[in-house]
Order: C-alpha cells, then structure tokens, then sequence
C-alpha cells in the first residue's frame, strides 16, 4: 500500500523542492540548537506549505480590502470569486494539489455553501449586497474559504506523513460529524448542543494520538490538541478576514472588533467535519513500526539520542515534502 511518505504521494512540484531542500538542509548539524532550529524551521515552512491555498485567498482578500476601487465597475466580490477560482485551477495545474484531493476540497466547498445559505439567511452574518457571482445573499467566494481549510488538511496529512495510534473508527467519526453539521442548523430552533457535541468529540478522540515526521525526527501530540491548535489559526485568519470586510458579523456591523473567542467552540466542531471528509481520501495510517521512530515529544532524552543515533547509522529514506 502506498503511504504518504512514499515519494509518489508527493506531487511533482513538491518532489522537486523536497529534494532541492533535503539536499540544503541536509548539510546543517543533526544535533543541538542548530538540530532543533532546523525541525522548527522546517516546521514552518512545511505549514506554510500547506497553507498555500487558504494563504493565497486571505492575501487577496486583504489586498482587495486595501487597494480595490471602491468605484470599479467590476464588483469587489465577484473579484474575489474570479480570483479564488484562478487559485484553485493555479493548485491543480501546478501540480500543488492532486485531481484526488481536489474532490475533497470541492465536497467541503459545497458543504460550506449550503452552510453559509442557512446561516446568512438566518442573520448569523451577512456579505457586501454587490455582484452577480452569488446565490442568495452569498457570493461564491465564500465557499473557497471553506476549501481552504479542507486544502490544508489534505496537503498536511502528507506533507508531515500523519500517522494515529488508537484513531476511531470511521463510521463513529461520520455519525459524529453528521451530528454536529445538522446542530449547525438546528441550534437556531432548538437546544444549541454544541457543547455536549465537543464532549462526545472529547470522548471518541480523547485517547488518539497523532505522529508526524518535520524533518528528521518524528513527533507526536494528542490529536484533540491537533484540533485545538488549528481552530485557534482559523479564528486569527477569520479576524483578518472579517477587518477586511469579506463578511461581517452583527456585533462588526456598526465598526470592527475581534471576532468572539467563543466561535473557537464553532470552527473546533468544524475540524471535525473536515477531518471526517479527508479520512475519505486518505484513510487513517498507524504508526509504521518498521521505519526507525527518530523521536517524538513524549520520548525521554536518552530514548530520544538513542533513536536518532539508529537512524543516523540508516539511510535516510523519508521525504520532506
């Protein structure tokens, strides 16, 4: 079975700047600060990398917010949505993004849209009323940041080589998720449940750990702080969208302030809707107890220096991404 360290589950732009970077990195110490400097920076870059989508959209949403003409004939919107559909083809044809992966990130586009038609209808926010790329009171753009945040998921499963010990079963997830997407729309009528869902999300994912490969080492964290850390970035990144007009929030309509912390509970739920339909492309992989563990954020020092001095013994056969 082909697994996501295996080159061929790298795209062909990202095998040419994996070896370009393993080659450059490769020559910087194993060991001590520069060691531990090189993981966290390749910890960012390979974030970033997986940001690219998402990234790419909020830049131009903030420039759109900064320098569009307020009086252009062409609607700041529809902009948007003419630049967020030259991204997403710029993804595929640059061989950033695979056809595979595209399905999820267009099945979490139409998952959002649906969403945002509920939502905006029912007040919850609402969109400059100008443009014709649009359904109801929600231009098409909108569902892009929804894919965004499906695009990094898919892009970071691989990129870091994912690995669970103790993950779910799927079908639990999916009843899980299904379960939190339809609270999406009945909190409105009934009960709101989302805080009895994030203690049934507690509960199915509390005992899965996540591993993740940076560079040399393999790590390791609890996948519900996985989730955790994700949804905090997608709450800044919303603060940077919503300063920047993209959408408003009733509390902004009458000057801009920080989006309530309290949506953090709302886009922690979402992951796990996002997460569910990404295990449908990639399904969860436990830890490969064949490739030497080079070491992980739990291990001991001893058993850490340990390790990586097998591995350093080895050839190197994992991939950066």
């Amino acid at each position: 079975m082909r697994t996501p360290a295996d080159p061929a589950a790298l795209t062909t732009a990202e095998r040419a700047i994996d070896a370009r970077f393993r080659a450059l990195l490769a020559r910087l110490p194993r060991r001590g600060a520069a060691g531990w400097l090189t993981e966290f920076a390749v910890f960012g870059l390979k974030q970033a990398w997986a940001c690219v989508f998402g990234g790419a959209m909020l830049a131009v949403i903030f420039a759109a917010r900064l320098w569009y003409p307020a009086d252009a004939g062409f609607a700041r919107n529809d902009f948007l949505t003419v630049a967020a559909v030259a991204i997403q083809i710029a993804m595929v044809a640059g061989r950033l993004e695979s056809l595979r992966e595209l399905r999820v990130v267009v099945l979490f586009h139409v998952v959002g849209t649906v969403m945002e038609l509920f939502k905006t209808h029912i007040g919850s926010w609402s969109y400059q009323p100008d443009g014709f790329l649009r359904l109801g009171g929600v231009p098409l753009f909108s569902g892009f940041m929804y894919a965004a945040v499906g695009s990094y998921l898919v892009r970071v499963n691989r990129l870091f080589d994912l690995r669970f010990t103790r993950y779910p079963r799927r079908w639990v997830t999916a009843v899980l998720a299904v379960g939190i997407y339809a609270n999406f729309f009945a909190n409105h009528y009934v009960r709101d449940l989302r805080w009895l869902l994030i203690a049934a999300v507690a509960l199915v994912f509390g005992r899965c750990v996540m591993h993740f490969r940076v560079f040399r080492l393999r790590w390791r964290m609890p996948l519900l702080l996985a989730f955790l850390l994700v949804a905090a970035f997608i709450w800044l990144a919303e603060n940077i969208a919503t300063w920047s007009h993209a959408w408003l929030y009733p509390s902004q309509l009458g000057g801009w302030q920080p989006v309530s912390p309290a949506k953090l509970a709302s886009w922690f739920l979402l992951m796990i809707i996002s997460v569910v339909l990404v295990t449908w492309v990639s399904p969860p992989q436990p830890p490969d107890d064949n490739r030497p563990a080079a070491a992980s954020g739990a291990d001991r020092p001893g058993e850490r220096v340990a390790a990586e001095t097998a591995r350093s013994s080895a050839p190197d056969r994992s991939r950066t991404g």
